[in-house]
């Protein structure tokens, strides 16, 4: 595969250029090293492109994620405790997990566990590769990268996404670079409020 184009949200790309760019250098080898003819396994039963022969997102994911492995890039999970009262959730969102437990049973509330889960991360940088619906794209973008920024364990967060291009040849429900872009770049300068490089990809 190849990277066609990218976007830098808050000057991520710049951050990880100048402060590590053998990282960029990974990432870029990692997709290149993907053959997406490999991939192009799923016969429709959609009614606009029955018997067509699509690109299969599950393993487009999985040789993105063996490529990754190969380079050391491992899954990482942080893990915080969520109540009902928003402004005991501001006092306790930079605390420690036990900390933050602690504050919410101290003020008589019930504490839940719950989690955030990114595909890679190596050095405080966080890799998604987003093949699925388009719901999930807003969802690592505004939450996922968001809780690992604010949480300090990255400093910039990368969503590798299909441009229209593969895309079109893929099942409904994926999001594309474009859409992504452009819903981005709506939400205004600074949201969300951690730097971000989206990465557009499309078979060579």
């Amino acid at each position: 595969m190849r990277i066609v184009t990218s976007y830098s949200h808050l000057n991520g790309l710049e951050f990880l250029l100048v402060h590590k760019p053998q990282l960029w250098n990974e990432i870029e080898a990692a997709i290149a090293a993907v053959d997406a003819e490999e991939c192009r396994t799923k016969v429709s039963a959609e009614k606009p492109m029955r018997g067509k022969v699509l690109f299969a997102p599950i393993e487009m994911n999985k040789k993105m994620k063996d490529q990754f492995e190969k380079a050391r890039w491992e899954e990482r999970r942080t893990n915080y405790w969520v109540t009902e009262d928003a402004r005991l959730i501001r006092k306790t969102m930079h605390m420690t997990p036990d900390e933050q437990k602690r504050v919410i049973e101290e003020a008589n509330l019930t504490p839940f566990r719950s989690y955030n889960q990114t595909d890679f991360v190596k050095e405080r940088v966080a890799v998604e590769v987003q093949f699925g619906k388009y719901s999930f794209v807003a969802y690592d973008l505004f939450v996922k990268h968001m809780a690992f920024f604010v949480g300090d364990i990255i400093d910039v967060g990368v969503e590798i996404l299909p441009m229209k291009e593969l895309q079109s040849n893929m099942s409904s429900g994926p999001s594309y670079f474009e859409r992504e872009l452009y819903n981005l770049i709506r939400e205004g300068r600074g949201v969300p409020a951690v730097p971000l490089i989206l990465v557009g990809v499309a078979p060579d």
